[in-house]
Order: C-alpha cells, then structure tokens, then sequence
C-alpha cells in the first residue's frame, strides 16, 4: 500500500466538522472499519470486531467537546475522510481516522495526516503528536511507523464488556500508543 503514488483525487479540502455532519461521519468511520464494506479498503478491524465502531453520540462529542475537532476531509465537496485531533497538554491526540475504503491506499492517508500535524502545531503548537492503535494492527502500525511514529510499548486494555467500541473476535486486544515528536 505504501509504494502507491498518490492519484488525482479531485480537489481535497479541509475543514472542522459541525453538527450537521454527524449522519455523514457515523457510516463513513463504520465503512472504514467495520462490515464487510471495511474490506473494500486495508484498514478493516473486520476480522477482529464486529459490532459497531462509533456512534453519533461518539461522534457528537468528539465536535462539541472544548480542545477537540473532528477535521473532514472533502473532495470535490463530498466528505471522503475524517480525523479526530485533541489538544492534550504539550500533545495532541488523533484519532477516529476514517477514509473511504475505495480510496485507500492511493495516497490520500498521507496527506490527511501531514495536514493533521501541520494544523495541531499552527493550533495548539504541540510537540507531539500521540494515538493508541490496537497492538495486533501490525500493517497498520507498521504504516504508521513509516510516518515517523514510534512504538511505545505502553499498553492500555481494551474495554471488553463495552460494545460501544466493537465486540471482539479474540481475547489478546490492547492499545498501544504511538508517539511522534512534531518538532
């Protein structure tokens, strides 16, 4: 996936997602993750979870929360992706990082999270830029890594018994996070 030169993709624009966008975003970050439609793309946590990745409640928060946005990506101005940026201290968080799985892997990935960096600096001027990914995600963490994050080795559980974050398919799931400095 790595190797794909990004493709015209039509005009990319970004924004900060408002209310009126949640019917939108929910299936977006579901079609990325979850489903069979997840498989169309190479981020699917399909053979993991099922259930539901997020919900508009989730996703409402993430909006209206103080210190917290939700960017959308649109093309041609249609909503083709999303990430979740919080300020948290002297780092930012991302998160909820949602492209369509018929775009993936062309390159769009890329620019949306060099733009998530250059914003979270010009916005809260972080130093680093932290996420949690569930540790058996080895491709993606791997993808990840080629964009300057680290491996971290810390762990935090994964809230089994909460079916508002999926239902797993295996007993082994943990986040770990990942850490880049943006200096």
């Amino acid at each position: 996936m790595d190797t794909a030169v990004p493709q015209e993709t039509g005009r990319i624009s970004y924004r900060d997602a408002v209310e009126d966008d949640v019917p939108v975003l929910v299936p977006l970050v579901e079609s990325a993750y979850r489903g069979d439609s997840s498989r169309g793309g190479w981020t699917t946590e399909a053979d993991i979870l099922e259930g539901q990745r997020t919900d508009e409640e989730g996703v409402r928060a993430v909006i209206t929360t103080p210190g917290s946005r939700l960017m959308v990506v649109e093309r041609d101005g249609a909503i083709v992706a999303c990430c979740q940026l919080e300020h948290r201290g002297e780092a930012a968080y991302f998160g909820m990082f949602a492209v369509r799985p018929e775009l993936q892997g062309a390159g769009l990935g890329r620019l949306i999270i060099a733009e998530a960096e250059r914003r979270v600096r010009e916005i809260w001027d972080v130093r680093e830029m932290h996420m949690t990914v569930i540790s058996v995600r080895e491709e993606l963490i791997a993808w990840y890594e080629r964009r300057g994050y680290r491996r971290t080795g810390r762990m935090t559980p994964f809230p089994y018994g909460d079916e508002r974050f999926g239902v797993p398919q295996r007993d082994d799931l943990e986040f770990e996070l990942l850490v880049k400095p943006l200096v």
